[in-house]
């Protein structure tokens, strides 16, 4: 069983919640793919430029995109990596650019800049990874049909993943226990539910976009919570289509 699970969220850099994702990884052939929004902000800024957001998708500017390459594929996977290998899993880091993993065209007519959405994904490379014993560890940024960087939501890129590989379950982890309605964690949401949450702007920032690419995964599991969801098949909202 192959299992694909995007992790990010605001404690995606707390080393302790790190490592707690990593240890509920081992044992199971997982491929990892990450965000890193707020990171990359940060190194945005740094450079001199200030981020914009549209419908919780970020407007990618070149210096936006090389906050994103930097920081996503660098930085934030090769962290990753480590906390797995620390564990006592085998992990390789790579983006969705090498050996062209995640091929996209630019998205929205190039209103977002250099936003993707992904039109292939090379399956045969991760499972060649995984039948070797090692978890890929993905950032989103991908190659485009002019040969750049585009930069692909973590939570798209984490649905064509999963189809391309015919993965048996689909997580997003992040540091939320699942989602919610008013105080209540909804134990199960459907794509008409999913919708009511977005438009009535009790979903924001970004569960929108996760809420959006989970509801059209075509994936028979598809969870969203927090890493307590990789040790325990109750864990978490379950996403019905």
């Amino acid at each position: 069983m192959i299992r694909v699970v995007k992790v990010g969220g605001n404690v995606a850099d707390d080393p302790a919640w790190v490592r707690s994702v990593a240890q509920g990884i081992a044992g199971t052939p997982t491929v990892l793919v990450h965000g890193g929004g707020r990171e990359t902000s940060e190194v945005q800024r740094a450079l001199g430029a200030e981020p914009e957001w549209r419908d919780g998708l970020r407007i990618t500017t070149p210096a936006a995109l090389r906050a994103l390459c930097m920081v996503l594929s660098g930085e934030v996977n090769k962290r990753w990596v480590s906390a797995l290998l620390d564990v006592g899993v085998d992990a390789l880091g790579l983006s969705g650019q090498d050996g062209a993993l995640l091929r996209a065209r630019v998205a929205c007519g190039g209103a977002l800049g250099r936003v993707g959405e992904i039109t292939a994904v090379r399956a045969e490379l991760l499972e060649l990874l995984l039948e070797r014993g090692f978890v890929p560890v993905v950032s989103p940024i991908s190659r485009g049909d002019d040969g750049g960087a585009l930069n692909v939501n973590a939570d798209d890129a984490a649905v064509a993943i999963a189809a391309a590989t015919g993965a048996a379950e689909l997580l997003f982890v992040s540091d939320v226990a699942g989602v919610r309605s008013g105080e209540e964690i909804l134990p199960e949401l459907d794509a008409a539910g999913a919708a009511a949450l977005i438009a009535s702007g009790e979903a924001t920032g970004g569960m929108v976009p996760k809420l959006r690419a989970a509801t059209r995964a075509g994936i028979a599991a598809v969870r969203i919570g927090g890493p307590e969801m990789l040790t325990n098949s109750e864990a978490g909202t379950r996403i019905t289509c």
